[in-house]
């Protein structure tokens, strides 16, 4: 006689408290924006975005480090971000024609804008130089479009991207021979060009190597000097990791062997990799980090060199900025139930987008009744799926533990989306309308919520 296996018990794994969004679900608006909408919603934050941006601001001004930041705006489209930056006097950093011409349009200053990414098209590069802004050169024939540019128009405002030592695979970025011809050629450029420094992209979130590249970039702004360029200014890109989970949390997760963790999933969904989704050194206190260590050769810590040298920091944080700025609400259509729950919402997948890299976005979704819940309830471990015709077309494929069993009408509630979740691949799939972006404004004495101004109608 065959044994049947008990199943697992789920595990919980959810976002750390929240009382600011947990007062706004504790009330009717929730309910009354998703029947007023007829479908899934995103709300948004700004006043989380000014206090994340205020503290990289704080740790600037305690080191003594010379700097400025730029949101990276690919990481949420919503235009309130914009709104917010043009209104606080921070960066925006763009990487295509409509993104600047959206920062521009609300009201952010050119010179505040850095134009990223690889092979830059010139109806980018143009406005980029004419504007003033700071243009992040990946290549050498990028280098050659931009001097002749400079030399129609104003300098062109550039940094020389660098190929990291340790990524010598990546696509983006001068290789060192590469790097030392672009100098010779910014040279030879004059007054087509203001060479202003240097950038780098860094994968994963450690901090000793963004230390070390950093004080590189800091040698190579001397040596450019000495050939009579600026060079007064290096960019380290983001890579400030977002804290979600309690480390207590997260080690039970990712100690689990490959069986146990499959066994987590619905249909034994396996992944290769998760983000780090309890990060220690997380956000501004990851900048701090950075700037507190002593780069590779050198005696002294990174703001000091950087002091020293009468070099400025430019850091482009995206999700760092956007931590605990928004959350995503679907509404439930329907429950199965197996030998687990399995929960369809009235939205897609491709509104909660970590399964573009092939990944799960892990945080517990928060259930909110539609109606009071009366007497004791019995946890209920379910999957979450999309209302799509797609097997693979879920949310949660982890068997997520919620306090009970969700009735039709009920509210899942996805915390801390803003950051590269909500928007990064979503499409209008079975011709459903894309979620609208519900920004939550506070005035003091009460909330009052209205459209971004990024959201069709």
């Amino acid at each position: 006689m065959a044994v049947t296996e008990t199943p697992p018990a789920p595990l919980s794994l959810p976002a750390h408290d929240d009382p600011q969004l947990a007062a706004v679900l504790d009330g009717e608006l929730p309910h009354e924006l998703s029947y007023a909408f007829g479908g899934p919603y995103h709300l948004l934050l700004p006043e989380r975005f000014d206090a994340n941006a205020a503290a990289f601001r704080t740790v600037l001004d305690e080191t003594g480090t010379a700097g400025h930041i730029h949101y990276a705006k690919k990481a949420n489209k919503a235009a309130v971000w914009i709104e917010r930056c043009a209104a606080t006097g921070l960066g925006v950093d763009v990487a295509s024609a409509p993104e600047l011409r959206e920062a521009l349009g609300h009201g952010v200053r050119g010179e505040h804008i850095v134009v990223t990414g690889p092979a830059k098209a010139d109806a980018l590069l143009r406005p980029a130089v004419l504007q003033g802004c700071l243009i992040t050169v990946d290549s050498p024939d990028e280098l050659d479009r931009v001097i002749a540019l400079g030399h129609g128009s104003r300098p062109a405002r550039l940094l020389l991207r660098g190929l990291p030592p340790a990524q010598p695979h990546s696509r983006f970025g001068f290789d060192r021979t590469e790097l030392a011809a672009a100098l010779a050629r910014c040279r030879e450029a004059a007054d087509a060009v203001r060479m202003e420094g240097f950038s780098f992209h860094l994968s994963g979130y450690a901090v000793q190597p963004r230390a070390d590249l950093a004080g590189q970039l800091v040698a190579l702004c001397r040596r450019a000097r000495a050939l009579g360029l600026a060079a007064d200014r290096i960019s380290i890109g983001g890579g400030f990791a977002v804290d979600y989970l309690a480390r207590a949390d997260w080690d039970r997760f990712t100690g689990l062997d490959a069986e146990e963790r499959a066994r987590l999933f619905h249909a034994g969904r396996s992944f290769p990799s998760f983000y780090p989704y309890h990060s220690p050194t997380s956000g501004a206190s990851a900048l701090r980090a950075v700037l507190a260590a002593t780069p590779r050769g050198e005696r002294a810590p990174l703001s000091a060199l950087l002091r020293d040298a009468g070099v400025a920091l430019l850091l482009e944080p995206g999700r760092a900025l956007l931590d605990r700025a928004g959350c995503t609400v679907f509404r439930v259509q329907g429950v199965k139930s197996r030998e687990y729950g399995i929960v369809t919402v009235d939205g897609t997948s491709l509104s909660l987008s970590e399964q573009w890299f092939n990944s799960e976005f892990l945080p517990d979704p928060v259930l909110v009744p539609r109606t009071p819940v009366a007497g004791p309830t019995r946890p209920f471990a379910a999957c979450v799926g999309g209302a799509s015709c797609l097997e693979s077309d879920m949310l949660s494929w982890r068997k997520v533990p919620l306090p009970a069993r969700p009735a039709i009408g009920d509210l899942l509630v996805y915390p801390n989306t803003a950051g590269y979740q909500m928007d990064s691949n979503e499409s209008p799939f079975h011709d459903l309308p894309l979620p609208p972006k519900i920004v939550l404004d506070h005035d003091g004495r009460r909330r009052r919520w209205r459209l971004d101004r990024h959201t069709p109608l």
